[in-house]
């Protein structure tokens, strides 16, 4: 009954994906200071569980059940109502509709997730939660049923081949719009305190991005080996350029930059992984490194305190990714793709850029919105004091590490 081959694949891409978020973790938990581990990772781990709740609950009905070309679906299938794990995805893709699910479950676990490293140190747990409900339920899901879901974007051309609007752009703009409502740190941390796990972190989302993007195709075929190779030469060539970078501007060869560029590059390629040429994934690497980077001093120069460039890195490069599909997209790559600018395809890439723009101000002005509404019944802001204690200790009563 089911493509045992494909089955096989998806259940693969969606362990990669689901280490992505411990990955963030590491990621995070590495940049911030000793005193605000076990935050910034407690954030990501209770993603695992608040979002697996909400998907189960109604998060998967309102993005693929019903609605067709509208902005959200329906409740058919709250808590799976009338799944069987029997039942096959689609006539033309038999893998089980459970593991599309899950699949999907795993991208809509990261993506708030992605959204702590720009207000570390600064949010209680109790508000955090409730953002991460309202977010989800508001932004993420309607931002899937219309792209992925056949909805709204959808009929009207837009292309996401695994996450540039729906994941990067949306959590990157709710990061600055989060950075300017909690304000700036009372202590700031000098530099990361633990490089090695940044690596560790870096290595272990590299890793699962194969699952993120190459699973977006679904099944194992040309597309699917397609994204999987872009990925990593979009990967592989903005690392090398943000080391060149930093080793020009900044006298010395950084570690924590190769990292930084590698992870600009695939948050840049992931819209476009599946519809471009392996030539043209490289090019994006490299733009999206240098736009990336200057993007980061950017926001130094407007003191805009997103701690870990959440914005910098995965908002402007999932927007900059969007646009140059945009640009780069051609059907003799992906029949099921479009012509972007440099094939004529003028109105795709008009669409993109105008939907990206529409999508990354409405991710703006919600999370600014819902923070708000969220400070009148619950303080969303951490005090000085406890920033000054560690909110480790302060907020969970936990350290990481032993008294030096």
């Amino acid at each position: 009954m089911f493509d045992t081959g494909n089955t096989a694949f998806m259940i693969l891409s969606t362990s990669l994906v689901m280490l992505m978020t411990p990955g963030l973790a590491f990621f995070y938990g590495g940049l911030v200071g000793r005193k605000n581990v076990l935050t910034i990772m407690i954030q990501s781990f209770l993603s695992l569980g608040l979002t697996t709740v909400l998907w189960y609950a109604f998060g998967y009905s309102l993005c693929f059940s019903g609605g067709e070309g509208a902005i959200i679906g329906d409740f058919k299938m709250a808590f799976l109502n009338g799944v069987s794990s029997k039942d096959v995805l689609s006539p033309q893709n038999n893998i089980p509709l459970f593991i599309f699910f899950a699949y999907q479950m795993m991208f809509a676990i990261i993506t708030p997730a992605l959204i702590t490293g720009a207000f570390t140190n600064r949010v209680r747990f109790k508000a955090y939660i409730t953002f991460i409900t309202l977010w989800l339920t508001f932004v993420y899901f309607p931002l899937v049923h219309m792209v992925w879901g056949n909805g709204f974007l959808a009929k009207l051309g837009v292309l996401d081949f695994a996450g540039g609007i729906v994941v990067h752009a949306s959590a990157g703009m709710a990061a600055l719009a989060s950075t300017i409502f909690v304000g700036k740190r009372v202590v700031k941390d000098s530099m990361p305190h633990n490089l090695p796990l940044v690596a560790l972190g870096t290595g272990l989302l590299w890793f699962g991005w194969y699952g993120f993007n190459a699973g977006s195709a679904l099944k194992v075929d040309d597309i699917a080996t397609l994204a999987f190779v872009n990925t990593d030469v979009a990967a592989s060539f903005a690392a090398v350029a943000w080391l060149i970078l930093s080793w020009t501007f900044e006298k010395k060869p950084k570690f924590l930059g190769l990292l930084t560029g590698s992870i600009a590059g695939l948050a840049t390629i992931t819209p476009a992984a599946g519809y471009v040429a392996t030539p043209y994934a490289a090019l994006i690497g490299v733009i999206a490194s240098v736009v990336c980077y200057v993007a980061v001093h950017f926001k130094n120069k407007m003191d805009w305190d997103d701690a870990l460039d959440v914005w910098a890195v995965h908002g402007v490069g999932g927007i900059l990714g969007v646009i140059l599909l945009g640009v780069f997209a051609q059907k003799a790559i992906n029949a099921t793709g479009a012509d972007g600018l440099i094939a004529g395809g003028f109105g795709f890439f008009s669409t993109q850029l105008i939907v990206v723009a529409a999508v990354g101000l409405y991710a703006f002005m919600f999370t600014y919105g819902a923070l708000w509404l969220i400070n009148k019944v619950t303080p969303v802001k951490v005090s000085a004091e406890e920033q000054e204690m560690g909110v480790d200790e302060a907020l969970h009563g936990e350290i990481a590490y032993e008294s030096l």
